[in-house]
């Protein structure tokens, strides 16, 4: 049997699940009678973890008999919630989950609680190792891992206790594991990592993240498409700013870590950056790329935040001219500083989040408005649903999952667009 994978939380995560798909059949799990699942946990939110749990729950209701494993952020900061739980076999911490002898598929592995857990300290582990894959299962684009981990240390944030210091692949891995992705048909790459910005710190030259983007560019002609996941505005070097002015085949989407739009709560986040300094990055790139699209993560209810704080990071979705909106309820997370500062209330917390999520809702639909009648080339990710360049969902006929389309924009239903392919390929 197959191993099942379930992934929870960030592109990052969706990469290191195709690698331990890879691992844990090398180490025989795909032979298991009963099969295996694992969850591939994510640790952003409270809310995440408890849907992590439901789902391992559901699991083990449905395959009585599977084996299943448990790992990622949520496995690696709370190891116990998890080798408590009498539906799981064995929990891996963020490092074991991507070797293959972790994953030992004998009879009496996880038989004890000694056993059940195996997470080392990941504040130890110094490099990220190139994971070369060959296909990303099910998916148009590839992802590919370029940093792990975060040296900073954002009050609400646990992630850096989930993935340890930042560090970097070489960038000579990376070139070499895009051309082997190409060479596999992707037309599509998406550069991942924890705090992608801070990319090159830890390697010799300290080269930066535009760097990388250039050399990438230019040693892969046949990229037809390279894409950014989140970046913190704040550290976007010059030649990264070059890069979106200058290079067509890196998509004009930038996905921001905003987490507010007033100033004293970017303050107690400890953030790197004010209000204005995101302000100015959007019309500055916005200048040098017009077409450029942008989303943004906002906090909701961060603890002390008042309505007219709250008001600030409304306000910012029209100042910054956001379209993608990633809204999450702030939910104290055990261990980290926010979780004692004086906490907004439950109900306020889940007003503002729908607020906020209206204000996105009513960006989105503009954003789609502007569309109609413009020519767009659509990725097609599969039957009948592709994206632009700026990372719009568009609904099309034709065209198969991977294959790149030039394409009218029709109209829209508010959620995605609708389009009709021209009669022949885009270049």
């Amino acid at each position: 049997m197959a191993v099942d994978v379930v992934t929870f939380g960030c592109r990052l995560n969706t990469y290191e699940s195709e690698v331990m798909r890879r691992e844990a059949e090398a180490a025989g799990l795909g032979e298991l009678k009963n099969g295996a699942v694992i969850f591939n946990t994510c640790a952003v939110t409270a809310e995440a973890v408890r849907q992590a749990k439901q789902s391992i729950r559901k699991a083990r209701r449905e395959n009585p008999d599977a084996r299943i494993i448990v790992t990622g952020c949520a496995a690696q900061t709370d190891p116990a919630a998890f080798t408590a739980m009498g539906e799981v076999d064995l929990v891996l911490g963020n490092e074991e989950k991507l070797k293959a002898h972790n994953y030992r598929a004998l009879p009496d592995f996880g038989v004890n609680d000694t056993e059940k857990a195996r997470v080392n300290d990941i504040m130890s582990v110094r490099e990220t190792a190139s994971h070369m894959v060959d296909a990303i299962e099910g998916r148009a684009r590839a992802f590919v891992q370029v940093q792990n981990g975060c040296d900073h240390r954002c009050t609400f944030c646990i992630i850096p206790y989930g993935r340890g210091n930042s560090r970097s692949v070489p960038m000579g891995a990376v070139v070499e594991q895009i051309k082997r992705l190409t060479g596999n048909g992707y037309a599509e790459i998406v550069l991942t990592g924890v705090d992608m910005t801070s990319f090159g710190a830890d390697l010799p030259g300290t080269p930066k993240l535009g760097k990388l983007v250039k050399t990438i560019l230019a040693q892969v002609p046949d990229v037809q498409r390279l894409r950014l996941s989140s970046i913190d505005s704040i550290e976007a070097d010059d030649n990264l700013l070059d890069a979106i002015a200058t290079e067509k085949r890196l998509m004009p989407h930038l996905h921001l870590s905003l987490q507010s739009g007033d100033d004293m709560i970017l303050k107690r986040m400890k953030r790197r950056h004010l209000r204005d300094d995101s302000i100015r990055f959007c019309e500055d790139v916005r200048a040098l790329r017009p077409d450029i699209v942008f989303g943004a993560d906002i906090i909701a209810g961060f603890p002390t935040e008042t309505e007219d704080m709250f008001a600030n990071s409304e306000k910012i979705v029209e100042e910054c001219g956001l379209t993608h909106l990633h809204v999450f309820p702030y939910s104290p997370r055990e261990g980290t500083p926010a979780a004692r500062m004086p906490q907004v209330s439950g109900r306020a917390v889940k007003e503002r989040a729908a607020r906020l999520r209206a204000a996105g809702e009513a960006a989105y639909r503009r954003h789609l408005d502007k569309l109609v009648g413009t020519n767009q080339s659509l990725l097609v990710e599969r039957n009948g649903i592709g994206r632009t360049e700026g990372f719009t969902l568009a609904a099309i006929d034709g065209g198969q999952p991977g294959e790149i389309l030039a394409a009218t924009i029709t109209g829209h239903d508010g959620a995605r667009l609708t389009a009709a392919a021209a009669a022949r390929r885009a270049a």
